[in-house]
């Protein structure tokens, strides 16, 4: 059995931007179900607080860089997977976003507040924090913990590090001025470990230092040893290839289910697949769109920003618009991908509708509504909501990119697949974007062949049990 600390600077349901925060809360489920005994550590972020009204208690409290900091503990909500808060006024006491304030710019002390959840980090995995329990293993995703593997590369007696890149475009870049400020050692600014064209680099932490590197699907671990995709830091991705693996995201199933799921209006599954189309009739009726089942429905969740292909989407819409079908968004982002959007819906009522922000029902119903899925993605590591959308029978139509690449695959000839499950484009641009729609269009007149792809797309597994196995043989070869 292993010891992992499970390193994240958000877990849903206790706070959420993107989905990390998905992966966050499955994973270190799948693990404990595996028989391994696992903590989250997660920043005691305000809202966090907000919803833990019971059942927190001090556990630790650490002496960093001449401060107290709490350690507390609960449990993750609805699950058994212990939850370690670490308790600073930096993510107590300050309301909103965790990386960013109410004007969207970043915290000016990012740098230092996640600096002390390494260090806070480093010394529950050196068995310092007096818990009377030492991991095997620390397990750190993204930028915001990617100190911990660089802070624990200075400890002989420490252990094994396994460091995710969620995301590799959120480098956490700071300046010269914040290394300083940090009291790093003078050997960590280097290209070769933290620094950064100048700059100092959190995400570098975790590549440089860990001693494996997982990222969140095989297409997406090759597509980051390349100059396009790689952010700047592909040739230490090619560097530490023998070390790197892609593992592909799971979902809950029990979260993302449409034969049980309160959020939707009819619940269905494979066999009552004839439901599905009243749960749209009901979302037309409740956006004011015009209400008549046999209309394609398109939806979009996610963020509205460049990495997501929303200048694809508003590049074909004249073209969409002249197509008879709706458009349903769900998401919030850059203010004139917000504005552009809430024009087009304003114009079009009877076939757009856009709402700004998120909520997870109305993505659940989103997703059991939709005949067919947008996922433009420019760049998508792995994606999760294609795999909502193919648990769901809402085909996907995606660019041909990482985990998008991995998981949604379109009909090739005339004979009947049964791997293909969606609509595939490889160049990302607004005609070929249109042509992958106007083939699905195409595909949903023939009722035959649409549902064969929906009944394929519904009978993948998509769960954690198989990739969180994966992360097990690593750990596993690490401590040989």
């Amino acid at each position: 059995m292993q010891k992992i600390l499970f390193a994240t600077s958000e877990v849903y349901p206790l706070i959420k931007t993107g989905g990390l925060a998905d992966v966050a809360a499955s994973l270190p489920r799948a693990l404990l179900k595996l028989g391994q005994d696992v903590k989250i550590l997660l920043p005691a972020y305000a809202s966090v607080m907000q919803k833990l009204t019971s059942g927190v208690k001090e556990v630790a409290q650490l002496q960093i860089e001449g401060r107290i900091v709490s350690i507390k503990q609960t449990r993750l909500p609805g699950s058994r997977v212990t939850v370690l808060l670490v308790d600073i006024p930096e993510f107590s006491v300050r309301d909103g976003n965790p990386y960013c304030g109410p004007d969207g710019s970043d915290w000016f002390d990012n740098h230092s507040r996640f600096y002390l959840f390494a260090k806070a980090a480093e010394l529950i995995a050196l068995d310092e924090a007096q818990l009377d329990w030492r991991p095997t293993i620390v397990h750190c995703n993204d930028w915001q913990t990617g100190l911990i593997s660089a802070l624990l590369s200075l400890h002989p007696e420490r252990p094994a590090t396994v460091f995710t890149i969620h995301n590799l475009a959120y480098r956490g870049l700071f300046s010269y001025q914040a290394f300083a400020e940090l009291n790093l050692p003078p050997i960590f600014w280097h290209h070769e470990r933290l620094e950064f064209y100048g700059q100092l680099s959190f995400m570098k932490g975790g590549l440089a230092f860990a001693d494996y590197i997982t990222t969140v699907s095989p297409s997406y671990a090759a597509e980051i040893q390349r100059p396009e995709f790689g952010c700047g830091l592909d040739g230490l991705m090619r560097y530490r290839n023998e070390t790197l693996a892609g593992i592909l995201n799971g979902i809950d199933m029990d979260e993302w289910n449409p034969g049980n799921d309160a959020h939707i209006t009819v619940n269905y599954n494979r066999r009552t697949l004839g439901n599905k189309v009243k749960n749209k009739v009901a979302l037309q009726a409740d956006l004011g769109l015009t209400v008549d089942e046999k209309i394609p429905l398109l939806g979009f969740v996610g963020r509205l920003v460049d990495q997501k292909g929303i200048d694809l989407i508003l590049a074909q819409m004249p073209q969409l618009l002249a197509t008879p079908c709706q458009l349903v968004i769900l998401g919030s982002g850059f203010p004139h991908y917000e504005a552009a959007l809430q024009k087009i819906a304003a114009e079009n009522p009877a076939w757009v509708s856009v709402t700004l922000g998120y909520n997870e029902s109305f993505a659940h119903r989103i997703e059991a509504s939709s005949d067919m899925f947008l996922m433009p993605s420019i760049f998508e590591p792995c994606g999760l909501n294609q795999l909502y959308s193919l648990r769901y029978g809402t085909l996907p139509i995606v660019h041909a990119v990482g985990g998008l690449r991995d998981t949604v695959f379109e009909q090739q000839g005339d004979e009947p697949s049964d791997q293909a499950n969606g609509f595939v484009f490889e160049h990302p641009t607004p005609a070929f974007l249109f042509a992958a729609i106007e083939r699905a269009i195409a595909a949903y007149k023939n009722p035959l062949l649409w549902k064969q792809l929906q009944l394929n797309a519904m009978s993948k597994d998509f769960s954690w049990d198989v990739s969180a196995q994966k992360y097990l043989a690593i750990y596993d070869k690490l401590l040989q």
